[in-house]
């Protein structure tokens, strides 16, 4: 076996799963219904001249390209996954996804704040009944991409292993989330024109959900960011390692230290080591594979004589 061969067959860990596939094809599903109530609502609500419903469609436009680019992250993942020239597998694939995903949602919320206080300045005439009727439609579209996303959300017992949770899959059922809610404020800022006159509450509906979207985003951003970056030293595995190299000997010392994430759930780890006497690199690889989320395991260690 030559070295190349060598180094495929020590690269073990394997970033997708059956949960993955299933997780492709329920995102598939829920990209291809938000596609055609997203042209659905966009129409209608330039033709009712209806902001709320609009902006939800809108809103629903850029949940089918992050849907679509959630996809496209499992489909590519799945094709690289044994691929050599991924040192770390293809796990940050969908987590790049999710990054942009949440971009694309800090964008959405400037579009809709903008153009709801276009609105407000400068109101216009809504047909109400046919408005409210077509925002009920998407948002039945909505709790069936949600239902189809949630499936595979988050199996995982937050409290034991919060850091197995698919980044794609969660930014994808938030964005399906946050259009849930943008139908939810249309219909109610319709109703209220429709009944009681209060034809301001439909732009400053489309306000409120811009907000609360760039906080979700924003969010988001943090936490794939914090992933895309290998700022992962202060997660409990770290602690994990440390606890495991002093527990050996004494006389052994954490020179430096490197834990990044490459998967769900899996980590590798990269640790320098002193020590004032022999141990085998073999046997602190073997105490450290105790924890099953370390799948990458270097050690290098100096001998110093005192």
């Amino acid at each position: 076996m030559n070295t190349v061969d060598t180094i495929k067959q020590n690269r073990s860990f394997n970033n997708f799963d059956e949960a993955n596939n299933i997780s492709k094809r329920n995102t598939l599903y829920a990209t291809i219904l938000t596609f055609l109530t997203m042209i659905v609502e966009i129409v209608c609500g330039y033709y009712y001249n209806s902001m709320a419903l609009l902006a939800d469609g809108w809103h629903m436009s850029t949940h089918a390209l992050a849907l679509g680019l959630a996809f496209i992250a499992y489909v590519l993942s799945s094709k690289y996954a044994n691929d050599f020239r991924f040192n770390f597998g293809t796990y940050k694939i969908e987590v790049l996804a999710g990054y942009t995903s949440a971009i694309l949602l800090v964008l959405v919320a400037l579009f809709m704040a903008f153009h709801s206080v276009e609105r407000i300045l400068s109101p216009v005439n809504i047909a109400y009944k046919e408005a409210i009727w077509i925002a009920i439609i998407g948002l039945v579209v909505n709790i069936i991409c949600a239902w189809l996303l949630k499936d595979n959300h988050n199996h995982v017992d937050s409290h034991e292993h919060h850091h197995l949770e698919d980044i794609n899959l969660k930014v994808a059922y938030i964005h399906v989330l946050t259009d849930a809610l943008t139908s939810i404020l249309a219909i109610i800022a319709l109703v209220a024109g429709m009944f009681w006159g209060i034809n301001w509450l439909d732009p400053f509906m489309g306000i409120v959900a811009s907000i609360l979207i760039s906080i979700w985003a924003v969010s988001i951003i943090k936490q794939s960011g914090t992933i895309l970056l290998d700022a992962n030293m202060k997660d409990p595995v770290v602690q994990e390692v440390i606890d495991v190299i002093n527990s050996l000997n004494q006389k052994v010392r954490i020179e430096d230290l490197h834990i990044f994430r490459v998967g769900k759930g899996k980590y590798g780890c990269i640790v320098s080591l002193s020590s004032e006497e022999f141990i085998d690199i073999g046997y602190i690889k073997k105490e450290l594979s105790i924890h099953e989320e370390l799948v990458y395991i270097s050690v290098e260690i100096v001998n110093t004589d005192v």
